[in-house]
């Protein structure tokens, strides 16, 4: 009886302890989630089990949603906070630091037995997936004649996703502005699949996720046009021309928003400044491009000195300099 009694007692104390364990809850990018990903699971070593660290993936949209709410501490985004989600923020009361901590690039893909395409310019990727082209561009020969005159199947993010809202803007002029006859997904390992096991199917996807199956599929050089640092040059995803800024229009900073009230727990400020701190060294780990130093730096400033706010004012902005973007004011 006594040992039962001791059994339910260290059981009891056992869950208790766990129950006070402070659990800091992220949410949001499915880009960025491989970056928080690694470095939760750097920081809970760190803490040696004294913070939990949830990290989900609901799509930068998705979780604006929840973090507008207050359902979350910290939100992954792979592109910034956009004017109907600020006005969902005020309205509920939260504030919040915006903190880019990586570049990202999206690479448009093929799979290995596609022989007729190394580079694609941005007019052409439009006339691929603008509004209008539903239902009327439909196959590789409608775009160029010299391809084959085969149906195109087009693999890209889902609605709710940031590299969704980037890609449209940067290459269709609007964000959000697309056909929709494609297969779309949240999940990127999904559109890897998809676009590895057709011949005639092109989707996009993060820089990092073709980096992970470069055995699989090709990705195109991106012929930028007239605002293109390298006008009508080809350019590949690299980090060397993301950092350079070659890689144009499709090279971004990616963010983590943190709530101002969640910023006030000690182990969610140990948290960011974890992250800022570690990032140089992580970020390339998981295949991403890191920030200059300077901008982590800043960022810790920013978290000392809770600037809160957006420097986008509601809105993405296609080849900003990372260095032009730190130095802005943030507005509430």
């Amino acid at each position: 009886m006594l040992n039962k009694l001791i059994i339910a007692v260290s059981l009891f104390l056992g869950l208790f302890a766990h129950a006070q364990v402070p659990v800091i809850k992220i949410d949001g990018s499915s880009t960025v989630f491989p970056i928080t990903e690694a470095m939760a699971e750097e920081f809970q070593t760190a803490q040696k089990g004294k913070v939990r660290v949830t990290v989900g993936i609901s799509g930068t949209g998705g979780g604006f949603k929840k973090f507008c709410r207050g359902e979350i501490d910290i939100q992954d985004a792979s592109r910034p906070i956009q004017t109907s989600e600020l006005e969902a923020c005020r309205k509920a009361g939260i504030k919040f630091l915006e903190i880019p901590i990586a570049y990202d690039a999206t690479a448009v893909i093929v799979g290995k037995k596609n022989t007729w395409l190394k580079s694609i310019s941005v007019s052409d990727l439009k006339k691929m997936w603008e509004p209008a082209a539903q239902g009327k561009i439909m196959k590789w020969s409608d775009i160029n004649p010299a391809w084959p005159k085969e149906n195109m199947k087009l693999y890209g993010a889902g609605a709710d996703s940031g590299t969704f809202d980037y890609f449209t803007e940067a290459v269709v002029g609007k964000s959000k502005s697309s056909r929709g006859d494609y297969t779309a997904s949240e999940d990127d390992n999904t559109l890897v699949t998809g676009v590895a096991n057709d011949q005639y199917a092109i989707g996009y996807i993060p820089l990092a996720y073709f980096e992970e199956n470069k055995t699989k599929l090709n990705a195109l050089a991106i012929i930028g046009g007239d605002k293109a640092p390298k006008k009508n040059e080809a350019v590949l995803p690299s980090r060397e021309t993301v950092e350079t800024g070659t890689y144009f229009p499709l090279s971004r900073p990616v963010f983590i928003y943190v709530s101002e009230a969640s910023l006030k727990k000690t182990e969610i400020k140990d948290f960011v400044n974890f992250y800022l701190s570690n990032a140089a060294k992580i970020v390339p780990e998981v295949k991403y491009v890191p920030l200059p130093a300077k901008a982590y730096e800043i960022g810790k400033k920013h978290v000392k000195e809770n600037k809160l706010g957006t420097v986008f004012g509601g809105h993405s902005e296609i080849g900003l300099k990372i260095e032009d973007l730190m130095k802005r004011e943030g507005s509430l």
